[in-house]
């Protein structure tokens, strides 16, 4: 998912991100506004998890949710 539509559906995509990714806050989802890098970050500091694990995790699921949208 490229950077735009990610940015362009963040308010539809949020709820899943929130429920794949269940350990971030409302806040965190505000703060992350749309940014895939900001949401890597997050997802990185909240998880504890080496950033090559985070770009797979959001891969998966943003090919999940491309499948799911289509």
């Amino acid at each position: 998912m490229n950077e735009d539509i990610f940015k362009g559906k963040w308010n539809e995509i949020k709820g899943s991100v929130q429920k794949k990714w269940g350990k971030l806050t409302d806040n965190d989802l505000t703060q992350i506004n749309g940014d895939r890098t900001k949401l890597a970050g997050t997802i990185q500091k909240t998880y504890g998890i080496e950033s090559d694990e985070v770009e797979k995790q959001l891969k998966e699921w943003e090919d999940k949710e491309e499948k799911r949208a289509a």
